[in-house]
């Protein structure tokens, strides 16, 4: 994998800025954290990464993947993932079709729903494809969520404080779960949260966000 470039960017809304500007380099398979008080731009910062940061910001700076600038491209072809604070998974499909949805694969649909169980049963989720999402817990949403970024194959991943809508004990599991996919897949890791337990877990440099 390649590392996530973050060159010189700033952020301005009706003239004024958010931060001062950031360089930063996000290894393959390490998670960097971004903190900072409510207001200093951390959500906006991850919305230019990914391309869906509203028209009204003016921006400064580009994003770089391996040899790739993404900083103009629509953000379906970035291929950079995130996870939000809620697992935003489909109402009207099941699990198993939440997941399909997600997965980049050329095979048959049979050979899809096959990889797609397989993946299930990696996560501890065994035959809950034909699960209405609904009737998950918290936790088992999250390892959805999770896993249907994944299988879009994602060159980089964007965490928007995921954990924090979970209690504390599924917070523990779910975040360590997050983390050893991002270094088991060498995927640079950008993750924006307000909880220092967050920051150890993560293991990785960390960014603070102060007013500009």
């Amino acid at each position: 994998m390649s590392p996530l470039i973050i060159e010189h960017v700033s952020l301005h809304i009706a003239g004024a800025g958010l931060f001062l500007p950031i360089d930063l380099r996000v290894s393959p398979g390490t998670v960097t954290s971004v903190v900072g008080p409510s207001g200093s731009g951390k959500s906006s910062l991850l919305s230019f990464i990914c391309g869906t940061l509203s028209r009204e910001f003016e921006t400064h700076g580009r994003v770089v993947l391996g040899e790739d600038d993404v900083t103009q491209m629509a953000p379906e072809k970035r291929g950079i993932g995130i996870l939000f604070q809620e697992p935003l998974l489909f109402p009207h499909l099941s699990v198993r079709g939440n997941l399909l949805f997600g997965l980049r694969s050329a095979g048959s649909r049979r050979e899809r729903r096959r990889q797609v169980d397989a993946e299930l049963e990696s996560m501890g989720l065994s035959g809950y494809g034909p699960r209405d999402p609904a009737t998950l817990s918290g936790g088992q949403k999250a390892r959805v969520a999770l896993l249907r970024v994944l299988l879009s194959k994602p060159r980089a991943l964007l965490l928007d404080e995921p954990f924090s809508a979970l209690d504390d004990a599924n917070r523990q599991i779910v975040r360590q779960l997050v983390f050893e996919e991002v270094r088991r897949r060498g995927l640079p890791a950008l993750l924006v949260t307000h909880d220092g337990g967050d920051v150890a877990d993560a293991a990785g440099p960390v960014i603070s966000l102060g007013v500009a």
